[in-house]
C-alpha cells in the first residue's frame, strides 16, 4: 500500500515572534510608533487613490490608552479576517503590485510599509491591541473591531454604525507595565516628531488634558523662499535645529528620476575618513534611518545629509537602506553633486574653498586621486609639509622646480633640516594620499619635475671635510665605524648646515627592513632561520653622517681612549635615532641605556680631569 501524504499548516507562537521582533529585527521598542503612523499615512495614500479630496489627518492620543486615528480606507470585516488574523500578510502587496483593504491595485511604490509585519510591533509595548475600522470603499459594510492578544489569541466582532461613523481607522494599545516609558505623552511626542516630522499628511498629538501638538511640517527645500540669501538662511538653520551645528556650507540635493530631494550639509570641523557620518533618510515622509552611511560614497565623510525619497528600498526591519541598483545610482549621483559643488568653488568662491580646504584637505586629496577634473582644480591649492613648512604645492613649485618626496614620515623627518638647510625641496610623502598626489603634480604643471627621494640624494649635497681634517679623525672614525657597523650602519664625516645637529641618520625602508630580517634570522633556528636566510638580498646600508661643523663632533673626533671613542659614537648613533623620531628597537634602547651610562661613569671616573680635546679648566 503506497505511503500517504497529509498536508499540515504552520503553527506561530506569536509570543516568540514578538520576541524576535523586539530582540533582532526591530532596534528598539519605540518603533511601534512608526508602524502605526506608517500604517495610517498608507491607508490614506489608499483612500485618496479612490477619492483625491478625501480627508488626511491622523491624531495621536495619549493617557490611559494610546490610540492613533486616520482617515484612511478602513477595513472590512472581511479585510480584517485576510490582513490582521494573518501574520505576514500585508494588505499592501500582492505578487505584481498592492491590494488595499477593499481590492483596489495601487502602485505598490505609493506605499511605505510592505512586509505585513508593522501592526506586531505594537505588541512589543502593549499585551492588547485593539482595531475599530470602518471601509470607506464599500460604505454599507458595518464597522469592525478586532482584539488581539500577545498569547496569539483574538476577536472579531461588528460594530453599529453609529460607534464608527466615518471611514478610518482608530489603533488603540493598553500599555504594558514594563515598556509603559515608550507610551507617555512626552515620549509619544518626541518619537512622533522624530519619526513623522516630515510627513505630508497632518499629524497631530492629544494629551491627557486635551492640548495639541502639531507634529509635522514643510521641508525647507519644499518651502517657497522671498530671495535666495533667506533659503540658505532656512536650510542652515534646519541643520542646526536637526544636527546641532552650523555648517560650513549647504548643497542641496534633487534627483527627480529618483524622486528625491533634500540637502546636504558641509561640516564645520575636521572628521576622521574612518567615521563615516550618520545620514537622515526619509521615505514618502517617514522617517527610515537618521545612522545610513551608505547612502553617500566613502570619499564624502565631509558631509551630512537629510533626504526624503520614493525610491530606495527598506530593510524588512524598516531602519536601513536595502543595498541594490537604486541605492548604488543614487550614491552615485549625490557623489556627483558633492564633487560639482566642490569643483565650483573654485570658481565662484574661493575664500570658502580656502576654508573647506583648510578644514577637510584630507577628503579632498582622497577624491582627487580618482577625479581627474578635480586634481587639476584643487590640487595647487592643497597644503602639504614640505621643508619650507605647511605650504600648497603652488606656493612650493615657485622655488623648488625638482620636487623631491619621501616615502614615509619618518624619511622626511631625518632629512627635513639638512635638506632645507642645502636648499632641497621635500615634500612628506608619508601621510595618507600625499606620495601619489605629489607625483601627479607634472599632469597639471609642465616643467615641474617628482622623484622619490633617494638618501643618496642628500648625501650628495654635503660637503666633503677637509682631506686633513679627516685624517686627523681617522682614529675615531674606525671605532666609530667598527662599533656602528655592527648595526649594519656606515659612518662618514661630512660638512652640513645647520650646524647645530651633530648627526644625521639616511636610511631607507629596504634598509630597514633588511636589518630586521637578519636580527629575526639570528634569533631563530631550524626552518624559520633557513627561510629567513633565503630571503637576504643586497640593500644599501645605513649611514651615520657626522657633521664636521658641530663642536660636539669637533671634540668627539679627537678622543684617543678606545673605551671612551666606543661610548662616544654610540651616543651620537643613538642622538641621530632620536632625531629621526622613528619607534626604537629594543637592541636601539638597549644601546642609547649603555652609551649615556657609559659616559656618565667616564666623567665620574675623571672628575676634574680635562676632556680630550678640550682646555684645561682654570679655577676661579
Amino acid at each position: 500500500m503506497p505511503n500517504s501524504e497529509t498536508a499540515h499548516t504552520f503553527q506561530v507562537d506569536l509570543r516568540g515572534l514578538v520576541d524576535l521582533l523586539s530582540h533582532h529585527l526591530y532596534s528598539s521598542p519605540r518603533v511601534y510608533l512608526r508602524e502605526l503612523l506608517q500604517n495610517a499615512v498608507d491607508a490614506i495614500t489608499a483612500r485618496q487613490a479612490v477619492a483625491s479630496g478625501a480627508p488626511a489627518t491622523i491624531t495621536v492620543s495619549t493617557g490611559d490608552t494610546l490610540t492613533v486615528t486616520d482617515t484612511g480606507i478602513g477595513l472590512t470585516e472581511a479585510d480584517v479576517h485576510r490582513f490582521l488574523a494573518t501574520i505576514g500578510r500585508s494588505s499592501k502587496r500582492t505578487a505584481d503590485g498592492v491590494v488595499d483593504g477593499a481590492g483596489l491595485d495601487t502602485a505598490r511604490g505609493d506605499f511605505i510599509g510592505q512586509f505585513g509585519i508593522g501592526l506586531l510591533a505594537c505588541f512589543v509595548v502593549a499585551d492588547e491591541i485593539t482595531v475599530l475600522s470602518r471601509s470607506a470603499a464599500d460604505p454599507s459594510a458595518p464597522a469592525v473591531e478586532w482584539r488581539g492578544h500577545s498569547d496569539g489569541r483574538y476577536t472579531i466582532r461588528t460594530l453599529p454604525a453609529s460607534e464608527v461613523s466615518e471611514p478610518g481607522t482608530t489603533v488603540r494599545l493598553t500599555p504594558r507595565a514594563d515598556n509603559a516609558e515608550w507610551t507617555t505623552p512626552q515620549q509619544v511626542i518626541s518619537l512622533a516628531r522624530h519619526y513623522g516630522g516630515l510627513l505630508r499628511h497632518q499629524v497631530t498629538v492629544v494629551g491627557p488634558h486635551g492640548e495639541t501638538h502639531q507634529i509635522n511640517d514643510t521641508p525647507p527645500w519644499e518651502r517657497a523662499h522671498c530671495s535666495p540669501l533667506a533659503r540658505r538662511e532656512a536650510m542652515t538653520a534646519y541643520c542646526r535645529s536637526l544636527f546641532d551645528f552650523t555648517p560650513l556650507d549647504t548643497i542641496e540635493l534633487d534627483l527627480p528620476a529618483a524622486g528625491l530631494r533634500g540637502v546636504a550639509y558641509v561640516l564645520p570641523a575636521a572628521v576622521s575618513p574612518a567615521q563615516r557620518a550618520g545620514h537622515r533618510v526619509h521615505l514618502k515622509g517617514m522617517l527610515l534611518t537618521d545612522q545610513a552611511p551608505e547612502l553617500l560614497p566613502e570619499w564624502a565623510f565631509f558631509v551630512r545629509c537629510v533626504i526624503d525619497t520614493t525610491s530606495l528600498r527598506p530593510t524588512a526591519s524598516r531602519e536601513a537602506l536595502y543595498e541594490d541598483g537604486t541605492l548604488s545610482a543614487v550614491r552615485d549621483a549625490l557623489g556627483d553633486r558633492i564633487r560639482d559643488w566642490l569643483t565650483g568653488l573654485a570658481a565662484s568662491d574661493p575664500s570658502l574653498l580656502h576654508r573647506f580646504i583648510d578644514t577637510h584637505h584630507l577628503a579632498v586629496k582622497a577624491l582627487a586621486r580618482y577625479d581627474d577634473e578635480l586634481l587639476r582644480i584643487v590640487l595647487p591649492w592643497l597644503p602639504f609639509e614640505t621643508t619650507d613648512g605647511n605650504v600648497t604645492l603652488e606656493e612650493f613649485t615657485r622655488t623648488h622646480p625638482t620636487l623631491l618626496v619621501t616615502r614615509s614620515v619618518e624619511e622626511f623627518r631625518q632629512v627635513a633640516p639638512i635638506a632645507a638647510a642645502a636648499g632641497l625641496g621635500v615634500v612628506n610623502g608619508g601621510y595618507t594620499y600625499d606620495r601619489d598626489l605629489v607625483h601627479r603634480l607634472p599632469e597639471i604643471r609642465p616643467g615641474t619635475a617628482v622623484t622619490d627621494l633617494d638618501p643618496a640624494t642628500v648625501t650628495a649635497h654635503l660637503d666633503a671635510v677637509d682631506p686633513s681634517a679627516e685624517l686627523r679623525a681617522a682614529a675615531f672614525l674606525a671605532v666609530a665605524r667598527e662599533t656602528i657597523g655592527l648595526h649594519d650602519c656606515d659612518v662618514v664625516l661630512r660638512d652640513f648646515q645647520p650646524v647645530t645637529a651633530p648627526a644625521l641618520l639616511l636610511d631607507n625602508r629596504d634598509a630597514r627592513h633588511e636589518r630586521t630580517r637578519s636580527s629575526m634570522a639570528a634569533d631563530s633556528d631550524g626552518l624559520w632561520a633557513d627561510i629567513l636566510g633565503s630571503l637576504r638580498h643586497e640593500t644599501p646600508r645605513a649611514q651615520l653622517v657626522l657633521n664636521h661643523l658641530n663642536p660636539l663632533v669637533r671634540q668627539a673626533i679627537t678622543i684617543t681612549e678606545r673605551g671612551l671613542a666606543v661610548t662616544t659614537a654610540e651616543a651620537l648613533y643613538g642622538q641621530a635615532l632620536l632625531l629621526s623620531r622613528r619607534p626604537l628597537r629594543a637592541g636601539e634602547s638597549a644601546l642609547l641605556n649603555r652609551a649615556f651610562i657609559g659616559l656618565l661613569t667616564h666623567a665620574m671616573h675623571h672628575n676634574g680631569t680635562a676632556a680630550p680635546g678640550s682646555e684645561p679648566r682654570k679655577e676661579l
